[in-house]
């Protein structure tokens, strides 16, 4: 059995460059296969490999104290869907090319999963505002499944998401929006941009997709997760299309 790593950090990293080397070294050490990218703005994991050298180096992560509370998100395969590794250093973790948009000097609101799923099976928010769930994917992530009902956007890549809102501002007047993606690190600059932007009760979702699934199941999702490995797509079992 092959456990798969996801995690993220939003944190100033002031030596990315010795950070890159470090993950390097214990990543070959242990096995591991994958992609981290490093930037001044923070880390984002994906790694696989035996789940004892996956949880050594989640434990040697952990370690130091700027990734001691980040959220991991674990889920198995039959073979490593990775087919080497990669540590590099990058100027964002998620390319979203607003600068001034810096989760890691704080974040945006946020929802768990937990209260997302209630609030779907309720149709509303505690405060009786209709949802307005957004998908920050790209449209081949999309394809591949998303919550009922979601705003998707025809975008390509992140960055263009902010224009491709814009015609839906009206339409989202009024609403709790719930902006979500795979694993939550786009959630994180959307939200922010979307409420520096001027639109009103902007919320994240806690965890992405991975995390509701790992939480509450499938409640309220159509069909699987896009991940971006040889899994292609997992279910809300986290089990993959292709093991």
């Amino acid at each position: 059995m092959i456990r798969n790593l996801a995690a993220y950090q939003f944190v100033p990293i002031h030596d990315p460059d010795l950070l890159v080397q470090s993950l390097r070294v214990h990543c070959v050490d242990a096995g591991l296969l994958g992609t981290i990218v490093v930037a001044d703005e923070g880390i984002n994991c994906f790694v696989a490999g035996m789940p004892v050298a996956v949880g050594g180096f989640i434990d040697w992560l952990k370690s130091d104290p700027r990734f001691a509370a980040m959220p991991v998100k674990l889920s198995d395969s039959d073979s490593v869907p990775f087919k080497r590794l990669r540590v590099k250093r990058r100027r964002e973790i998620i390319t979203f090319r607003r600068p001034h948009i810096v989760p890691s000097t704080g974040r945006a609101p946020s929802v768990s999963a937990q209260t997302l799923s209630r609030w779907l099976k309720a149709g509303r928010d505690d405060c009786g505002r209709e949802l307005c769930l957004l998908d920050t994917r790209n449209e081949q992530e999309v394809a591949h499944g998303t919550f009922a009902g979601a705003l998707t956007l025809p975008i390509a890549g992140f960055t263009q998401l902010p224009e491709a809102l814009e015609p839906h501002r009206a339409s989202m007047q009024g609403k709790t929006i719930v902006s979500f993606c795979t694993g939550g690190i786009r959630c994180e600059k959307s939200a922010l941009w979307m409420r520096e932007a001027g639109y009103e009760n902007v919320l994240q979702l806690d965890g992405g997709i991975l995390g509701y699934f790992e939480q509450v199941g499938g409640f309220g999702f159509h069909n699987r997760c896009f991940v971006f490995d040889e899994r292609v797509a997992l279910d809300p079992e986290l089990t993959p299309l292709h093991r």
